[in-house]
């Protein structure tokens, strides 16, 4: 008689189900394992072997046969130990074939029977949850796949205690929901002497996740004021956080037991491959972009990229998610991000004082900041000159609200913008918001209109600039608690669209 169990094969954050299917046939002794296994899943016979015969459960001289269903399905990663030792388990009467039919399992075997953590529980706990199974997983990974709420999760420590579970001699208790609370970041914008501009964009790019530009010369503290900006951002709400925990559970970076509410701040260096950005390698992981999911990207020397992945943050900065196309896979990953680029006017990075700047000014900033193409500067929201700060500032004592009082307000308007949009399951914050909704929303008085309709016959706005000058205009209402966009919303949108239009 076959035996089954259940376990899942990633695709992006899909967790595709698998059926593991075991014969205990006469023949000649062999243990096949078949249904497209990469070389780890082609390792778990020996694993498993080993495993049972530390806990002096002997193989039987037949053929063992182990199908991974769907065939056609490729089976890549070590968490097809468990369930591979789960359906022999059962093939050999030893566990109640009926028990493990209503389990999804995941997990990778030590030699001695220690059930070792895995990437991707929380996916694997969601899929359960859907076909209304059990998840079994490693006890290091039960924090992470509890936060399902919807699933019933158990996390085993070794092979031996799933035996245990399972024959009834001493079963586990469920798995509870583990939170890491990150320590304080202890940074302040109250540390950054001056540039209170740049902290008004900051915040202003909080409240609606709007994409930020820095521009300024090396010690302006550009790099300081992005390094802030976590201490101003809400914690994630827990379908923010179920959303990035299963991006960063697939890659591994769950292994604090339990899921953060801190938003993600990821800083690639410039030298960071377009595979490191955007995702892909031979199992189309996710990439930067995919990792700060519902938090920030910060690219400092941001024109030092390559030009090949500046131009691929194009398409996903725009629609909120990447595809990953592959010879053997299509993967699409969430990416809704915050970016915040930093770069100076130029490659010597003094183009704005004269007595510093190279004989090549300003032929030289435009060569720099020309690296960033005319469309993927359109994207910015928001583009901010940082000013030299005069060492007579630096003496100066701190000036400015806190990042205590900015995230007060930053929260305040997330939850407006929460409550706005809580019909459309597409739309969170005012950067999403886009067409008959953001008419609705955004549209501004009279005198709002005129002046932004002079600004783009002006200043050349595109549509699109056109549209991002009334988002930022209504998370400024947002952030002045208004209902309607007025005119010095408007107005203080269009300054950071024009502000270093020339120079850009």
């Amino acid at each position: 008689m076959i035996a089954r169990a259940y376990t899942v094969a990633f695709e992006g954050v899909e967790a595709r189900h698998v059926e593991v299917q075991c014969a205990v046939t006469p023949g000649v002794p062999t243990f096949s394992l078949v249904g497209l296994p990469d070389k780890a899943v082609s390792e778990a016979r020996d694993r498993v072997r080993t495993a049972l015969t530390s806990m002096a459960i002997a193989l039987p001289s037949k053929r063992i046969t182990v199908n991974l269903s769907p065939a056609d399905l490729p089976k890549e990663g070590s968490h097809f130990d468990l369930p591979i030792a789960l359906a022999l388990l059962a093939a050999l009467d030893i566990i109640p074939k009926d028990a493990i039919e209503g389990t999804t399992s995941l997990g990778e075997l030590s030699l001695d029977g220690t059930i070792m953590p895995v990437i991707g529980a929380l996916p694997a706990a969601m899929a359960a949850a859907e076909e209304d199974r059990t998840l079994l997983c490693p006890r290091a990974s039960g924090a992470e796949a509890a936060w399902v709420g919807a699933a019933h999760v158990i996390g085993a420590a070794t092979l031996a205690d799933v035996v245990r579970h399972y024959t009834g001699q001493a079963p586990l208790s469920p798995a509870q929901p583990g939170e890491v609370v990150a320590p304080p970041l202890g940074r302040d914008l109250r540390d950054v002497k001056g540039q209170e501009r740049a902290k008004r964009a900051l915040e202003i790019a909080a409240a609606g996740r709007h994409h930020l530009m820095l521009v300024g010369t090396p010690g302006s503290g550009k790099s300081m004021l992005a390094a802030r900006l976590p201490g101003i951002l809400p914690l994630l709400s827990a379908r923010e956080a179920l959303e990035t925990s299963m991006i960063h559970s697939l890659a591994g970076l769950l292994d604090e037991g339990g899921i953060s509410r801190t938003r993600p701040f990821r800083a690639p260096h410039h030298t960071a491959s377009m595979a490191a950005m955007v995702g892909g390698g031979r199992r189309a992981t996710p990439g930067e972009i995919s990792l700060a999911h519902n938090g920030v990207l910060f690219m400092d020397e941001f024109p030092e990229f390559s030009r090949s992945v500046l131009e691929t943050l194009r398409q996903p900065i725009e629609t909120g998610e990447v595809m990953i196309a592959r010879a053997n896979a299509h993967v699409t990953y969430p990416c809704r991000f915050m970016l915040i680029a930093a770069a100076n006017p130029c490659k010597c990075g003094y183009l704005s004082e004269p007595s510093r700047a190279c004989s090549r000014a300003p032929i030289c900033g435009e060569d720099y900041l020309g690296r960033i193409s005319g469309p993927l500067m359109d994207r910015f929201d928001l583009r901010v000159e940082v000013p030299p700060v005069s060492f007579a500032d630096l003496d100066l004592p701190s000036s400015g609200d806190s990042s205590a009082d900015v995230a007060a307000r930053v929260a305040a308007a997330h939850a407006l913008q929460m409550a706005r949009y809580q019909g459309a399951p597409d739309i969170r914050l005012n950067s999403d918001v886009e067409g008959a909704a953001l008419d609705a929303v955004a549209t501004p008085d009279e005198e709002g209109r005129a002046l932004l309709s002079r600004m783009a016959e002006r200043f050349g706005l595109s549509a699109r600039g056109y549209h991002r000058v009334l988002r930022v205009a209504r998370t400024i209402a947002d952030l002045d608690g208004s209902k309607t966009v007025r005119r010095p919303h408007v107005a203080e949108a269009a300054s950071y669209r024009i502000t270093t239009a020339k120079e850009m």
